[in-house]
């Protein structure tokens, strides 16, 4: 039973992780400058799962995070040529370039994210059930 415990486990830890990247998302997804203050919009970031064979019972296996990757999308270009951060030549003059973060996207990464955490609650928790039936039988 402790294996199952420990295959939820890991699930729960890789949807925490890619939740954190789904909000870090949302939150920045007006940041036009990156962390010396340079213009350069956020990227999104996107977590890539993998399975966990050092974690397995009877076939299953459990998960965990590959990496995270930074989205290389092309950015958002707005026309705003007062803009402190316009952008001052080539193709792009008088553009400020906007995160490429989909709010209705990131909602439904989040939804999702949050669904399958709530899913492995609800197996750790018939998990633990079992056990304790299994115990009440053997005693």
């Amino acid at each position: 039973m402790l294996k199952a415990l420990d295959i939820s486990t890991s699930a729960l830890i890789a949807q925490r992780t890619r939740l954190n990247a789904v909000s870090g998302n949302i939150a920045n997804m007006s940041s036009l400058t990156d962390e010396t203050g340079k213009p350069n919009p956020y990227k999104a970031r996107e977590v890539v799962f993998q399975t966990d064979d050092s974690i397995s019972l009877s076939g299953a296996s459990g998960v965990k995070v590959a990496e995270i990757k930074s989205n290389n999308a092309e950015p958002l270009h707005r026309w705003q040529p007062n803009h402190p951060l316009a952008i001052q030549d080539g193709e792009w003059k008088g553009y400020v370039a906007y995160p490429n973060i989909d709010l209705t996207t990131e909602m439904v990464n989040a939804m999702e994210s949050t669904r399958a955490y709530e899913a492995n609650v609800g197996v750790m928790e018939i998990t633990k059930n079992l056990s304790r039936e299994t115990l009440t039988i053997l005693a």
